[in-house]
C-alpha cells in the first residue's frame, strides 16, 4: 500500500503544479524568466508540450491541458490499480 499511495500522491503534485502554471498563465504580468516561474513552467512543458504538439487551439483556447489532465488521471488509475492488484 506504500507505494500505491507514493504514486497516487506523486500524480496529485503533478497535478497541482500544472494547475497553478495554467492559472498563471492567464496572468499577462508573470515574469517566467523568474524563479519559481522558470522551473514551474519547465516542469509543467514536460507534460504538456506533447499535447501542444498533437492538439491546435481552437481560436485563442488552448485545450491540451485538458487533454494532459485526463489522460494523467487515465495513467494514475491505471498504475494504482496495477499495483493495488500487486498487493505494493
Amino acid at each position: 500500500m506504500g507505494l500505491t499511495l507514493a504514486i497516487y500522491r506523486i500524480f496529485d503534485l503533478i497535478f497541482l503544479i500544472l494547475f497553478i502554471t495554467i492559472l498563471l498563465s492567464w496572468f499577462p504580468n508573470i515574469k517566467w524568466e523568474n524563479e519559481p516561474f522558470r522551473s514551474m513552467r519547465a516542469f509543467s512543458e514536460i507534460f504538456l508540450s506533447p499535447f501542444r504538439k498533437l492538439i491546435p487551439p481552437i481560436g485563442m483556447i488552448d485545450i491540451s491541458p485538458i487533454v494532459a489532465f485526463f489522460m494523467l488521471g487515465l495513467l494514475r488509475n491505471v498504475l494504482v490499480m496495477l499495483l493495488s492488484n500487486l498487493g505494493l
